[in-house]
């Protein structure tokens, strides 16, 4: 059985804080852009190629991430690309690719981390953070685990 397949793990170190925001219908979504380093040689000299990638993350994922992560930190992201358009100020149309994350970790490689586990919110929408909304109602229940926790 043939099945399509769009994801996507990037490990690369943040271009900037994560910016939290929330919809008008008080789900949490965070902006952040990482930078892909890679190094090759060529003829024996090492050459290095950059690449830069926006990342979203929704609800609790996106609220994680603004709490814990900042410029310069190095992470794993896992994934799936999106292509959207919108209009710029000028009322032009545009597109862009970005990365709508599943998960988000910080890279161990050269660096330690600490887990604090968050509450889970109940899906009657209590729990939501403070300014934000219900961002726990009406939320479709985790592909993988269902309503179950995760560990």
């Amino acid at each position: 059985m043939a099945t399509n397949s769009n994801s996507i793990t990037l490990v690369g170190n943040l271009t900037r804080d994560p910016e939290l925001r929330y919809t008008t219908g008080g789900r949490a979504v965070a902006n952040f852009g990482i930078a892909v380093n890679r190094r090759y040689q060529v003829s024996g000299e090492w050459q290095e190629q950059t690449s830069y990638f926006n990342i979203v993350a929704w609800a609790e994922l996106g609220e994680n991430v603004a709490a814990s992560l900042h410029k310069g930190n190095r992470v794993v992201v896992f994934g799936r690309l999106e292509q959207r358009e919108y209009e710029n100020r000028e009322g032009e149309k545009r597109s862009m690719v970005e990365v709508v994350a599943d998960e988000v970790a910080p890279s161990l490689r050269w660096a330690q981390a600490q887990i604090e586990r968050t509450e889970r919110r109940d899906s009657a929408g209590g729990g939501a953070p403070a300014g934000g909304g219900g961002g726990g109602a009406g939320r479709a229940p985790d592909p993988v685990y269902g309503d179950e926790e995760p560990f």
